[in-house]
């Protein structure tokens, strides 16, 4: 499969608090597993399923980021969610830095020196 990111995304594995606005008047509050984050967007995995275009604010220590769902999909035992930020929004290691931070292009590049 191709990567279609042009935005480095690491891997890691951190407890945030995920807030999204279902219509006009439905908030809803839980914890998720930050599964993977970039600059412009991350993924979360749920017990819920939060709907398409929903606005959603992850919490990640005393830094929030806001955005939309973009996607969200079942696998195997949770809902992945993925959330494009908002553009005054983005991401950087300064602002947060999750538990277990990765870079994927790192992982890659030693798949294929081996």
């Amino acid at each position: 499969m191709t990567e279609r990111r042009i935005e480095t995304r690491f891997a890691c594995a951190d407890l945030v608090r995920v807030d999204w606005l279902e219509g006009e008047d439905q908030f809803h509050t839980t914890e998720a597993v930050l599964e993977d984050i970039s600059r412009m967007g991350a993924c979360v995995q749920t017990e819920n399923e939060i709907p398409l275009g929903a606005t959603i604010m992850i919490r990640l220590a005393e830094s929030q980021f806001a955005g939309h769902v973009c996607y969200c999909v079942y696998r195997d035992y949770g809902w992945f969610v993925g959330v494009r930020f908002s553009r005054n929004n983005t991401w950087s290691s300064r602002k947060a830095a999750p538990a277990h931070l990765t870079d994927y292009r790192a992982i890659a590049q030693m798949a294929n020196e081996h």
